[in-house]
């Protein structure tokens, strides 16, 4: 039998096929790696990678340590992490679509992109990269200190940094301890300076102060904590895209005690990211469709009221009428006039739905110059800090 590299692939079915078979289905109990946690892909110290459920299968009774079935060295669970890269060609193979006989209406899309207005914001700033980031996943900014937030996958989770790039602190290491975090999926940063992660790897929300001691753990009444926002009462937003929840907390921060817990929404299709308007108290939620939905490679943003009223829904499809590829919102904020910004990984780049308009006038931010782009973050001078996991990197657009 010829190995996987000497087989010629002669049709983009035989490129699919291939992948599903070699990349992304695990090789011990040969189940399709998946986006929920038990079929997570992890990768092991060696190198090696097998899904969640594997792992913890190997792990001994009453032990934290197993072995790598392919090569035999020892390791420690929480040594494991998410392999983002697997992670990231499922969301991306999820969202292929068959190849559309009609040219015209890719022509049709691609001329409308001239529709578009031209890129706003310059890049000023950018500091990060391989070595100083791991695959970063969250970005907020500290009102308190004048500094930007990330977390990342790192042997520690959590970085500050100053406007300038410098690193000045790093916490909460990879472990299953109090102050550990496994592996963070969003930050945010309250007006007095404390800083929230969810962490997916326990399932849990933890809030740590500025020098990084953790104040409060939170595992209810999450199944996958992920999405923050900060509301103007300085409460906390967490979505929870397994049970399709909204939930709102309010929290002590000094004494780390939770005040009030409240599910404020639910019937939600797998919520993510979470964006709060300052000034009007609106939510925006971006949902990621369901697999076995008939529109599974799109995404949808939900805006609610203060009141959680829907106000808004804007699909991917009505996006995508106007850009050469079709969006995926992996990121969302509210600029200072209260206009949806939102990040595209499909076309690498940054718009902006402006409020006057209803929403439903777009123009380009950010054109170009992104790899994958994941969050966003505006700055107090109206700046915005891009997330882009594919180079492990911050970068800085001004006006």
């Amino acid at each position: 039998m010829s190995s996987p590299a000497q087989r010629e692939i002669r049709t983009m079915k035989d490129f699919l096929d291939e992948t599903e078979m070699y990349l992304l289905e695990c090789k011990v109990c040969f189940e399709k790696y998946r986006l929920q946690q038990k079929h997570r892909p992890k990768n092991l110290p060696c190198g090696h990678t097998m899904c969640q459920d594997c792992v913890s299968s190997l792990c001994h009774s009453g032990s934290q340590r197993l072995e790598c079935p392919f090569c035999r060295k020892s390791c420690r669970r929480q040594d494991t992490s998410v392999c983002l890269p697997i992670l990231h060609l499922l969301e991306i193979l999820g969202r292929v679509v068959p190849d559309q006989p009609e040219a015209s209406s890719a022509d049709g899309a691609r001329s409308q992109v001239t529709k578009l207005k031209a890129a706003s914001f310059n890049l000023s700033m950018s500091f990060g990269g391989w070595g100083v980031l791991f695959n970063p996943s969250g970005i907020a900014f500290c009102n308190k200190t004048k500094c930007l937030v990330v977390s990342h996958d790192g042997k520690k989770r959590i970085a500050r940094f100053t406007m300038n790039g410098k690193c000045l602190q790093q916490s909460g290491a990879k472990a299953d301890s109090g102050n550990g975090v496994i592996y963070p999926a969003d930050v945010a940063v309250t007006f007095d300076g404390f800083i929230i992660a969810t962490d997916t790897g326990d399932h849990s929300l933890k809030v740590f102060s500025q020098s990084g001691m953790c104040k409060l753990v939170a595992k209810q009444p999450f199944s996958l904590p992920w999405g923050l926002g900060i509301n103007s009462k300085n409460e906390i937003l967490v979505s929870d895209p397994d049970t399709g929840k909204l939930h709102l907390l309010a929290v002590d921060f000094v004494n780390g005690n939770i005040q009030k817990c409240l599910e404020i929404s639910s019937h939600l299709s797998h919520p993510r990211e979470i964006a709060v308007c300052q000034s009007s108290g609106e939510v925006l939620v971006v949902e990621h469709l369901a697999k076995n939905s008939k529109n599974s490679s799109n995404t949808c943003m939900k805006l609610f009221s203060s009141e959680m009223k829907l106000l808004r829904q804007i699909d991917s499809f009505s996006l995508s009428l106007l850009l050469p590829l079709a969006a995926h919102t992996s990121g969302v904020a509210f600029d200072q006039s209260g206009d949806i910004l939102l990040a595209d990984i499909n076309n690498r780049c940054v718009i902006c739905l402006q409020r006057r308009a209803g929403f439903t006038t777009i123009k380009h931010v950010v054109a170009s110059g992104l790899s994958y782009p994941v969050a966003l973050s505006v700055l107090e001078d109206g700046s915005v800090a891009v997330l882009d996991s594919g180079n492990h990197s911050v970068l800085i657009y001004s006006p």
